[in-house]
């Protein structure tokens, strides 16, 4: 499934309600609902962003910009994280880790006195007891160890099996070495069944990415 297709289709997803987000744009790094993110944060504002989190509800919008430059125009959709454990350093840096609690569809960026990027944005509900068919999820599977071998990953196969299929599909989406567009691509997926295909679709045309970059693409 396509990128565009999926974005179409995301927009059928019922959205619940409308919030203000400070929001933490980092291009290629993407977070789902029930994983977690761990982040080392350094900058100035990004530090005031953490302190004023940790300050009131310890909640932080991840998504990416559109580009690597500084106030660049923003995705659609991002997750909002929970800080779960931080770790502060003696020269004001932080180390945190997030937890995924919601999808959010942006709305509008606020005009604020903060350093740091400030929305209104809508949470999204997600699907409920989701699941793939037996011929997927081996799909998945075998498309998934063909793409670990081809970039020389030691996975334990044994504790891959243990995994839900919402665990697993997201997890890969979450921390596979695709582009930028790719991995919003796959955020934006309105269901575990879609975001798989894509997944398959990412992993067979591999040969399409450039090994030095890193990162895979479909372009």
């Amino acid at each position: 499934m396509g990128i565009r297709r999926a974005a179409q289709a995301f927009a059928a997803i019922v959205r619940v309600s409308k919030t203000r987000l400070s929001i933490f744009p980092l291009p290629g790094v993407i977070l789902f609902p029930g994983l977690q993110l761990p982040l080392h944060i350094f900058e100035p504002r990004y530090r005031e962003l953490v302190g004023s989190a940790l300050a009131r509800d310890r909640r932080i919008a991840m998504i990416q910009p559109q580009e690597s430059i500084e106030d660049a125009p923003l995705f659609t959709v991002g997750c909002v994280g929970k800080i779960e454990d931080v770790e502060a350093s003696d020269d004001g840096r932080y180390n945190i880790v997030l937890t995924g609690e919601a999808r959010f569809r942006l709305l509008r960026e606020l005009d604020v006195v903060t350093p740091f990027r400030q929305i209104e944005a809508e949470l999204l509900e997600e699907p409920e007891r989701e699941a793939l068919s037996f011929a997927e999820r081996a799909s998945f599977e075998r498309e998934a160890r063909r793409f670990a071998d081809a970039q020389g990953y030691a996975i334990d196969w044994d504790s891959v099996a243990q995994l839900d299929d919402v665990a697993l599909i997201n997890g890969v989406s979450q921390i596979a070495p695709f582009d930028p567009a790719a991995k919003q691509g796959l955020l934006e997926a309105p269901d575990i069944k879609e975001r798989c295909e894509m997944l398959v679709q990412l992993m067979e045309f591999y040969g399409h990415g450039d090994p030095d970059e890193g990162r895979v693409t479909l372009h």
